[in-house]
């Protein structure tokens, strides 16, 4: 039996990832209060063969859509016209929305369209390599926000601690809702501690990571109810 679970505050919200058809299988188990956001990666779901509407409908909790762009670890190497045809199929189905920073530009009628719709509009911005200096952060949520991000969201690869302190410090002076979060060997203690720090959304998966350093979903919440009770 499933615990019976308070929600959780806006700086605690974890947001369970699916990119597989068992992912999505344990997304429709979910109930409301057991993470914030279920995210659906479209771009995984129309490589892997395509996504019935029904199939999203079926899950619990407030669905997060995003058609990542394959620099930022996009699967099937789509268009920008194809992942915004995506996101426009599935858009009714969604509470929320996550676009890239360098694709505010191809995106705008998808963020026009959910602005509209008073769907949250995540704006993100993804570095598989390392972790960029905090000048260089802060300029990336200064444009994020200026292109009208209700929440944004910043995951990086810890190489050091001297990196997870970078994105303390970020989340520490944000005046934005912001979301970071660090991926690799140092990634599982990031989330716990930035989720400590205020990051407003954290990431876990229910079938595969699609990162390293990624804990599954459930685990993530207990692990910061623990921390932060």
């Amino acid at each position: 039996m499933k615990p019976n679970r308070k929600a959780l505050p806006a700086a605690r919200q974890v947001v369970a990832t699916t990119h597989t058809a068992a992912g999505l299988r344990s997304a429709q188990d979910l109930g409301a209060r057991d993470c914030a956001y279920v995210e659906v990666r479209l771009d995984a779901f129309w490589a892997g063969g395509g996504l019935p509407a029904d199939e999203i409908r079926r899950i619990g909790p407030p669905v997060l859509l995003t058609a990542r762009h394959p620099a930022e670890g996009g699967m099937g190497r789509l268009s920008a016209v194809r992942r915004r045809a995506l996101f426009e199929e599935y858009l009714t189905l969604a509470q929320a929305v996550d676009v890239e920073l360098r694709s505010v530009r191809s995106m705008a009628p998808l963020l026009t369209a959910a602005k509209r719709r008073r769907i949250c509009r995540v704006i993100s911005f993804h570095d598989f390599r390392g972790t960029p200096s905090l000048l260089r952060l802060r300029e990336v949520l200064r444009r994020a926000r200026a292109a009208g991000a209700d929440i944004v969201k910043i995951a990086t690869h810890l190489c050091a601690a001297r990196d997870l302190a970078v994105l303390l410090q970020l989340q520490a002076s944000a005046r934005t809702p912001l979301a970071t979060m660090g991926m690799g060997p140092l990634g599982k203690v990031s989330r716990l501690v930035l989720a400590a720090a205020g990051s407003r959304l954290n990431y876990g998966y229910l079938d595969k990571p699609q990162v390293p350093g990624q804990w599954p979903a459930l685990e993530l919440v207990r692990r910061i109810e623990e921390v932060l009770p």
